[in-house]
């Protein structure tokens, strides 16, 4: 695969709606190599993911996550990285959030929700994904679950007495009140994001939705996972390399 080749592969995967519409929301940080034979991804574009491409030969990094401009002077930083490791780098942001196979849907399929009611959409802002279960959970055995496949100590507020049967889901910063308002006019008894402030925490309790909290960072990388697993079935001789990240949102050493 070139880079002229992934950038079809990325028209072919994501609507040409979506790609118009957040055009500013996805792109090339650096184009180094043209020949792909290995593509790292991670949900973070940092000089740590940096460093493990560079050990893992890679050709290509995808990452949810540009170097913000404010994480001030960290983009220059892994431009020069990847410049000086001969990598090149894509980012996907909204366009992933808000795709079929995006980070919510992706999370809802880890989490064992086995009805997808719909998934994550812009419009005008991020609309939470709806998922369902069959049969419907107890809480607890949901925490669980998230702990088990995040690796990460999930933070959790039971504010209903119910067994789990609906949920909301917006992963990474899908902490307004407003998101959560969706969710709860959908008919959710829980709702599932990547983080949380006193507000988020307030508004669950007060309406009585559950309320279950990873990290920004593991809450997402199953849509980046989705998307490389998508690529390399694109083409076959493409290997696939994750590049670890560390719990550093959950670090209170």
């Amino acid at each position: 695969m070139n880079l002229e080749q992934f950038e079809q592969h990325i028209k072919k995967l994501f609507a040409k709606e979506l790609l118009e519409e957040l055009d500013d929301d996805y792109g090339f940080t650096n184009k180094s190599k043209n020949s792909i034979s290995t593509i790292g991804y991670a949900t973070n574009l940092s000089i740590e993911t940096i460093e493990k491409a560079a050990k893992n030969n890679v050709d290509l990094m995808v990452t949810h996550h540009d170097a913000w401009d404010f994480i001030y002077g960290l983009k220059e930083e892994c431009l020069k990285k990847l410049q000086e490791h001969n990598i090149s780098h894509f980012w996907i942001h909204g366009p992933l959030d808000f795709c079929e196979f995006g980070t919510c849907t992706s999370l809802m399929n880890v989490v064992g929700i086995d009805n997808i009611i719909k998934y994550s959409v812009y419009d005008n802002g991020a609309v939470p994904g709806i998922g369902q279960f069959s049969e419907p959970i107890d809480f607890n055995l949901l925490i669980q679950k998230m702990r088990d496949e995040l690796e990460e100590p999930v933070r959790a507020w039971k504010n209903n007495d119910t067994k789990v049967k609906k949920v909301g889901v917006l992963t990474g910063a899908g902490h307004s009140s407003n998101h959560i308002k969706m969710a709860v006019e959908e008919g959710c008894d829980t709702y599932i994001t990547g983080e949380a402030t006193l507000y988020t925490i307030q508004y669950a309790q007060f309406v009585g939705i559950n309320l279950l909290v990873g990290s920004h960072t593991f809450t997402e990388i199953f849509g980046v996972e989705s998307l490389a697993n998508k690529l390399q079935n694109l083409d076959k001789d493409i290997k696939l390399v994750k590049l670890e990240e560390e719990h550093f949102e959950f670090n209170h050493k």
